[in-house]
């Protein structure tokens, strides 16, 4: 054999060889391999935790009334009649009367409140201020806060459009009471009293003036 011959048998050893290392590294293809992964199958699953549902219940009503209850269909009532009203800032609003009308009631200066009081509660309040004055006693207080605030409950008359929104309270404040002399007959001035109060606020859905007047009392 010439060095040619020689040369291209050995190239052709070397390639049958590299060959044979493919095929046992690769594997053979026999017509029955799974197809391709497409590129999207590829892409990392990007996992949703939540969904927004349109229609869905509304977060305003049902974190302050029990989702299905009346008091929870009075309040969506009253959004329908008047797209406006937000229960949160409603009962924050609440809040403010409560420490506003309690204070004056405490104080006997009725006229500042008179307009968020119902003519029923108004001629309450003026008696037992009146009773007060009678005997000679006069009353020292200071609001320190409210504990707790919750919708008791809420009624909704679509005919008038007139709502009732019915709010707990459990305030605190320090009360003494004196009498003629100047001597103190009920409290003590450190001694932090608990009031609870059930109040129920009213207004004509729809109407210009955005105020809710106080309609009843109770405990």
């Amino acid at each position: 054999m010439n060095g040619s011959l020689i040369q291209l048998l050995v190239l052709a050893g070397i390639a049958i060889f590299l060959i044979l290392k493919l095929r046992s590294v690769l594997g053979t293809r026999d017509g029955f391999e799974k197809p391709p992964i497409p590129l999207d199958e590829v892409r990392p699953r990007v996992r949703r935790d939540f969904e927004v549902i349109e229609g869905g219940p509304d977060r305003d009503i049902i974190d302050h009334a029990p989702e299905g209850s009346d008091a929870a269909k009075a309040l969506a009532e009253m959004k329908k009649a008047e797209p406006s009203f937000v229960v949160g800032p409603f009962l924050q609003g609440a809040r403010g009367a409560y420490e506003m009308i309690l204070m004056a009631f405490e104080k006997g200066e009725l006229d500042r409140i008179r307009p968020f009081l119902s003519d029923d509660v108004e001629a309450s309040f003026a008696e037992a201020i009146a009773g007060r004055e009678a005997q000679g006693l006069t009353v020292e207080a200071s609001f320190l806060g409210i504990k707790e605030l919750v919708l008791h409950d809420a009624t909704f008359a679509p005919e008038t459009r007139f709502a009732e929104i019915t709010v707990r309270f459990v305030g605190e404040q320090n009360y003494v009471v004196r009498n003629k002399a100047g001597e103190i007959v009920e409290g003590t001035p450190r001694e932090v009293r608990k009031s609870r109060d059930i109040w129920t606020f009213a207004r004509q859905m729809g109407s210009d003036d955005p105020n809710w007047q106080l309609v009843a009392t109770g405990d």
